[in-house]
């Protein structure tokens, strides 16, 4: 990386000089100037039309564009990113306002194509092995895009995995890669039982609702959202839910990213949830694709946060959906 771009005021003037060029190059716009500040990346509007240059973690850019969008009055948006551009056409198709995704080589455009959802994935049978030590040790089974995993409270404490030199199947313990590369060093391939509940019995107790804060408690802390509803539905109006995979796998425990689950309200009505704590511009285009993943176009989409946390740039994003959602601010002790 070079020192223009560790410098970021210089690289925010940098994408603003690479939307106007590219504006410019591809778009009948007579004057356009983009502006600096952007959260993740280059901006602006001209003509009614809002382009927006999205460089930082792509993928989950387009409730920025909006956000953008949306505070300037345009009338339609244009997102212009290097990356992922097959994820953000799919989800763009989920808005009533028309947006074209457009994927960026160099001073290139080429128009985005929606990118399908992950097929199904199950649990591989060598993996299956460790389900019951996950249930002994008092941690909850999760799986998400067919991996097998235990979490407490909504924090992953193991996962089922295959070594991808040896071929070995294990269970590794720990929050995070790198705790659970320690962990093995130190307690072998697979724990025992009681090596598991130990540490199962460690984590309840600092996730519990009403511990004193603790790194256990601040991480994850969407999914602990999702482990409470999920043990008493009727907090959203739902007589069942239960955990589902997200529209797009993981890549780390450690940063935020909204959790899904699915059920029914107490009227019967099929529901997705999707949950999230904190102001996540991109939260509703992350709910609309969980929708589109797992349920019908208009199945009953729930955004659930923190009462703090219902903005009104969430709301308004929400309502701009083909099939609106309802974004319901939560008052937990």
């Amino acid at each position: 990386m070079t020192a223009l771009t560790e410098d970021p005021e210089r690289r925010a003037r940098l994408l603003a000089l690479t939307l106007q060029a590219l504006v410019r190059d591809h778009f009948a716009v007579e004057s356009f100037v983009a502006a600096t500040g952007l959260a993740k990346g280059a901006a602006g509007v001209a003509d009614n039309q809002a382009f927006v240059l999205v460089d930082e973690q792509p993928g989950r850019g387009l409730g920025v564009a909006l956000a953008w969008a949306g505070r300037h009055g345009a009338e339609r948006l244009h997102v212009i990113a290097s990356a992922a551009t097959g994820v953000l056409d799919r989800r763009a198709e989920e808005f009533a306002l028309p947006i074209s995704v457009w994927h960026r080589d160099d001073r290139q455009l080429l128009g985005g194509v929606p990118e399908p959802h992950p097929a199904p994935r199950v649990v591989p049978d060598a993996h299956e092995q460790f389900r019951a030590l996950i249930v002994e040790s008092g941690a909850q089974v999760n799986i998400e895009h067919g991996v097998l995993a235990g979490e407490v409270r909504g924090l992953e404490v193991c996962r089922a995995v295959t070594d991808e030199h040896t071929g070995v199947h294990r269970l590794e313990v720990g929050v995070g890669a790198h705790d659970r590369e320690a962990f093995g060093l130190i307690h072998g391939d697979t724990p025992t039982a009681d090596s598991l509940t130990r540490i199962v019995r460690i984590v309840e107790a600092h996730r519990s609702p009403g511990a004193d804060p603790h790194p256990l408690n601040r991480l994850a802390t969407e999914r602990a959202l999702r482990d409470r509803v999920v043990r008493e539905p009727a907090l959203v109006g739902a007589s069942t839910l239960a955990e589902a995979s997200p529209p797009v796998p993981r890549e780390n425990l450690k940063d935020p990213v909204p959790c899904v689950a699915t059920g029914h309200l107490a009227d019967g009505r099929p529901v997705v949830a999707v949950f999230s704590v904190g102001i996540d511009l991109d939260v509703v285009p992350f709910a609309a694709d969980a929708r589109a993943a797992l349920a019908q176009p208009d199945t009953e989409l729930l955004i659930v946060v923190p009462e703090r946390d219902a903005s009104p740039v969430t709301l308004k994003n929400a309502a701009a959906l083909k099939h609106p959602a309802r974004v319901l601010g939560l008052r937990l002790p």
